[in-house]
């Protein structure tokens, strides 16, 4: 298949690409740098040069493709204060992706977030949907990230074979420039390795090589209108990656009250309180996926995410 990737030379990209041109299929990716053009043609990739706000692009890259995968957001605009705008561009993308695509049967990937979907319990596959999602995905008002993902779905209804991956909030691995090194990083500057509260509220977690088989595996297989969990461990308590951290950095470990969270642990703080396990079972089943890489603690027992702090 020749399949257009956008985020194509990002962290989740970049394995993504070299997980599909591994497997035979040809990969055109959105680049907007010279950097990134640089990477994508080294992996083996086509360029194609643009951005998410260059719809035309989009719209004659998609139409050209056998399939699309979109893994591109702006982050840089959500995380200096303008979320909606980022996720505005995000929905027109998909919006852009499903008219060209339409009637075709081709399949268009879009990457989501388990984060929130049932917080406290284990989510599955099956929770995030329904009326208020609809609502969501149709409003004409201010976009969410979820009811793009939900606008994805229900282009199943016109001719696309679209499915929804959701991410956990750690996508490990050497190299991770993620959430896992901002903790680590927080507490070298702190001088101790925190967690909050009592520590038992879990992150599901997956190696980035085994979500980049995930989306190859949904690309070639998963039925319209599909939602998938790239999803290894289900729920690790962040009492225990705290712990792992202290061991290799030398650091005391320790509770950090709520009411101290920000201050301590600044913009991460809301996401390390959240209790969040997700499942992956029915993702599993319908595509015969098995994550075979470390999980999160072995990951990070296996010492790089420590040794890339050392000047």
């Amino acid at each position: 298949m020749r399949v257009f990737v956008t985020g194509a030379s990002g962290w989740i990209g970049s394995a993504v690409t070299r997980e599909l041109i591994g497997a035979g299929h040809e990969v055109v990716g959105l680049a907007r740098s010279d950097a990134s053009a640089d990477a994508l043609t080294a992996a083996g990739a086509e360029v194609q040069r643009g951005t998410l706000d260059d719809l035309d692009v989009l719209r004659s890259a998609a139409a050209a493709s056998d399939g699309v995968i979109h893994l591109a957001f702006k982050h840089e605009s959500a995380f200096s204060g303008d979320f909606q705008g980022a996720a505005d561009v995000d929905r027109r993308a998909v919006e852009t992706f499903g008219d060209a695509l339409a009637g075709s049967d081709r399949p268009l990937l879009i990457a989501s977030g388990t984060l929130g979907v049932a917080p406290g319990r284990l989510a599955t596959e099956r929770d995030g949907h329904g009326p208020a999602s609809t609502v969501a995905a149709m409003s004409p008002g201010p976009r969410t990230r979820w009811g793009t993902a939900e606008l994805t779905l229900s282009l199943a209804g016109r001719g696309v074979r679209s499915s929804v991956v959701r991410l956990p909030p750690t996508n490990h691995g050497d190299g991770d420039n993620g959430f896992m090194t901002t903790i680590v990083g927080i507490a070298r500057d702190k001088g101790v390795s925190g967690y909050i509260g009592d520590g038992t509220n879990r992150w599901p977690a997956v190696h980035r090589l085994d979500s980049a088989r995930l989306f190859r595996l949904a690309l070639e297989n998963a039925p319209a209108g599909t939602t998938l969990h790239a999803v290894a461990d289900e729920g690790v308590p962040l009492r225990d990656i705290a712990e792992v951290i202290g061991s290799h950095l030398d650091l005391p470990v320790a509770s950090i009250a709520p009411e101290d969270a920000a201050e301590h642990f600044t913009w991460l703080a809301g996401f390390l309180g959240i209790d969040a396990p997700a499942s992956s079972a029915l993702t599993r089943e319908q595509l015969e996926w098995q994550p075979t890489q470390p999980g999160l603690i072995e990951d990070l027992e296996q010492g790089h995410y420590f040794h890339a702090l050392v000047s």
